[in-house]
């Protein structure tokens, strides 16, 4: 099989069901957000960090994979079984900040991203969170969106602030306070 189908010459592509849309509808926005977050969470996972944070972040990534299937299919016409997200996967989220969160002095002021890569890298993937969560809010005013989509995209990007916390204690990183301008 050809990786090229020459199919999306045009400027469209296919969803999951047979429907073809414009490559710069929100749909197709969402999930290739949700895709460039996954390759951010890649980057991480490439870092020294602790396996835990490595297992969680493959854990992740899977789930991302769920998301962004859930997000190629046309709702009304797809009749392939994709996995699903379950409030399970966003109580897990829950369950891994809470565990950082107990490790980290509780926090006084907001954080300027930065002091190690990882732990900038851990901010953009934030970063990138929030948008994917924006679109996908846009998109579900206006189209089908699996229920827990949007609820794990939210516990997602706390836990990424958690762990950029956590990192920066890991790597011995100083937190930079953000001291406004008055």
């Amino acid at each position: 099989m050809k990786i090229y189908t020459k199919k999306g010459d045009n400027g469209t592509t296919g969803l999951i069901g047979g429907t073809r849309v414009p490559k710069n509808s929100l749909r197709i926005d969402a999930y290739g957000t949700v895709d460039e977050l996954n390759s951010y969470m890649g980057v991480l996972r490439d870092y020294p960090i602790d396996e835990k944070y490595k297992k969680q972040l493959i854990e992740i990534q899977d789930r991302l994979f769920t998301v962004g299937a859930s997000l190629a299919s046309d709702p009304t016409k797809a009749k392939m079984k994709i996995p699903n997200l379950t409030n399970v996967d966003v109580e897990q989220l829950e369950i891994w900040i809470d565990k950082m969160d107990m490790e980290l002095q509780p926090m006084k002021f907001f954080v300027l991203p930065g002091g190690h890569l990882v732990v900038s890298f851990t901010h953009v993937a934030r970063c990138v969170c929030r948008r994917a969560e924006r679109i996908i809010t846009d998109l579900k005013d206006k189209e089908i969106v699996a229920e827990c989509v949007l609820t794990y995209m939210n516990r997602l990007s706390d836990y990424l602030f958690v762990l950029s916390r956590k990192l920066s204690q890991d790597f011995e990183v100083q937190e930079q306070p953000w001291h406004p301008r008055m």
